[in-house]
């Protein structure tokens, strides 16, 4: 071996060593002494504070000769808005916690990290799936923080009243086992109710569990090619029947009084008030939601389960996931210190005493492998892997057309074929809006 190559080789391992230690979270990857970090930087998102409180104070303590980070908690319903107004006044935060519903509405805001200083194939291997949300031509948009997925809340005592030993892991036996939980009077009024599908304004988190469902049917919503995003929510992929109609086809059938499993309608209270009010057999909720729903019924008998899926062997197992990046701001007047920060929020310590304190199940693989939520860790932990989203151009607008579509279809206004095409094209016109 020639001297020349002698270099390249050492020059080489050397990468290689760097990478491990990189993304196993043991050193940043903008390098132990990095020029021109330093100072404050300030992070906007709506997580609540108390997820960051004491992580973010010990993280501080620990880099506070370098850099210190400041959280500052905004509405979820104004944070768009005042971000944009921030900007424009130049009162921008450094940073934000970009959820993975807002990547297409700030994707000219943020500042991407090169895949020279984090490759594909290292992200992959670090973070799960999700975080593929964040990828973009340029660059890495956001460094995954969180993940909150759904998962299925169960009520202990209502099946064990009809001898119903497990939940369903499958969305088949809902058909099933409706009419033996869903108590219902001549009039067909719900007392009891298996599930709440079907409407939209009284179902939590509707439209998020509508995606999750299209998600599982083999349909993702929104894919990356080389012109951009496409939407495909009216796409056949191969199936006779679009995923999407088979997918609101099931959904309706719950709240179709015709229909045997009918166990749903719109003068039932919100979902989730109703599975607190011992009423409803399961509640698809987020992981996040264990702790409210223990204080606001301490006497509930419930747990919780991996959402159902779609039954067959080549089915893929997906939930829906809230994910929450860390990303630097184009306009910060301290970018590389944002950047760096960025890279320390995401490494294996501050995930790890991050999930710790928020309750949420990490989003690095290397973490994943522990489980040690206790008794929800099972179900949290592997409900992170298989967490998935699509790319939503405006999240308040789309949740209006889910609306509008399921509210045409329990009408008889509109067949799911023509309410899903129409819904098609108004968010595909919400993405000419969009950068």
């Amino acid at each position: 071996m020639s001297l020349f190559q002698i270099i390249v080789t050492g020059i080489f391992i050397v990468f290689i060593v760097f990478a491990v230690l990189v993304f196993s979270g043991i050193i940043p990857f903008f390098g132990a002494s990095p020029s021109g970090v330093g100072g404050t930087v300030i992070l906007w998102g709506t997580l609540p504070a108390d997820y960051l409180s004491n992580s973010l104070s010990d993280f501080n303590r620990a880099n506070d000769k370098l850099l210190v980070v400041r959280y500052v908690q905004k509405n979820e319903e104004t944070f768009d808005r005042e971000l944009v107004e921030a900007i424009a006044s130049q009162r921008g935060p450094d940073m934000i916690l970009l959820p993975q519903d807002l990547i297409v509405r700030h994707s000219n805001k943020v500042f991407p990290i090169s895949y020279e200083q984090m490759s594909v194939r290292s992200f992959k291997d670090t973070f799960i799936e999700e975080g593929e949300l964040y990828f973009t031509k340029e660059g890495i948009s956001a460094l995954p923080l969180s993940v909150d997925p759904l998962i299925l809340f169960w009520n202990r005592d209502i099946f064990n009243a009809e001898a119903i030993p497990t939940p369903p892991a499958f969305w088949d036996q809902f058909l099933t086992i409706a009419p033996a939980v869903t108590v219902k009077d001549e009039a067909l009024n719900v007392s009891r109710s298996l599930i709440a599908f079907g409407e939209f304004k009284n179902v939590t988190h509707a439209k998020d569990i509508i995606s999750m469902l299209i998600l599982q049917a083999g349909n993702p919503i929104t894919e990356i090619k080389e012109e951009g995003i496409v939407l495909t929510l009216s796409n056949r992929r191969g199936f006779v029947v679009t995923p999407a109609e088979s997918v609101i086809r099931f959904y309706t059938e719950f709240s179709n009084p015709l229909k045997p499993a009918y166990s749903w309608n719109r003068s039932l209270p919100e979902s989730k008030d109703f599975f607190v009010s011992n009423d409803l057999g399961v509640y698809i909720g987020y992981a996040s939601e264990i702790k409210e729903i223990i204080a606001r019924s301490p006497n509930l008998n419930f747990d919780v389960a991996l959402v159902p899926q779609v039954r067959g062997s080549d089915a893929k197992q997906v939930t829906f996931g809230r994910m929450t990046g860390v990303a630097a701001l184009r306009s910060s007047p301290n970018l590389q210190t944002a950047l760096y920060a960025a890279s320390l929020l995401s490494g294996k310590s501050f995930i790890e005493a991050f999930s710790n304190e928020s309750g949420l199940p990490p989003v690095r693989r290397d973490l994943l492998t522990e489980r040690t939520h206790g008794s929800f860790g099972g179900v949290l932990y592997p409900s992170a892997l298989i967490s998935n989203g699509w790319f939503d151009p405006l999240p308040a607008q789309t949740a209006s057309i889910f609306e509008s579509m399921i509210g045409a279809i329990t009408s008889g206004r509109e067949t799911p074929e023509n309410a899903i095409t129409r819904a098609h094209g108004e968010i595909g016109n919400l993405f000419k809006q969009t950068p």
